[in-house]
């Protein structure tokens, strides 16, 4: 290991150790008091499958908070064709639910990305403040399943496209 890096605060390290560790990509959307809002996140986990339940991690931004005060979510696992939509969720100001991202309206609401791999809908079940965060632990509703897409990943602070994995891996 590195003493020079050692030497770095506790917090950087921890953002360092995961920026080496790839994961997937969700964007997750409700509807607000203003409309629908959502967010890019990596977070999302399997929980349980029997019953079915999933858990991501929210910070502190006003999307977030607004995801938290709904009492529903869209949880949109997204493959390879999604980089740009990723982007655009992750980061203020960027354009959202627009007609060219291919959005949705489900029955109840909530807005859906058919062209996802998956969409699940969802209910919290918890939400607990941890620090800067709140770990939400969400029922899983219904599951809508969308094209086959390949990959997305997000893996050194950026969205990449994976076909280096042989599918059912």
């Amino acid at each position: 290991m590195d003493e020079g890096t050692a030497r770095e605060p506790l917090t950087e390290r921890f953002r360092e150790a995961f920026r080496r560790y790839p994961t997937g990509v969700a964007v997750i959307c409700a509807v607000g008091a203003q409309g629908p809002v959502g967010l890019t996140a990596s977070s999302v986990a399997s929980v349980s499958r029997t019953p079915p339940a999933l858990s991501f991690s929210l910070m502190g931004t006003p999307t977030a908070r607004a995801l938290l005060e709904a009492p529903n979510f869209v949880v949109h696992l997204l493959g390879a064709r999604h980089a740009g939509l990723a982007r655009d969720f992750a980061r203020a100001g960027r354009p959202r639910f627009t007609p060219e991202q291919g959005w949705s309206t489900l029955p109840t609401g909530e807005p859906i990305l058919p062209s996802a791999l998956a969409a699940l809908r969802v209910r919290p079940l918890q939400r607990v403040a941890v620090g800067d965060a709140t770990l939400v632990v969400a029922s899983v509703m219904e599951v809508f399943h969308g094209p086959h897409d390949g990959r997305l990943i997000y893996h050194a602070s950026r969205f990449v496209t994976s076909s280096l994995l042989p599918e059912g891996i």
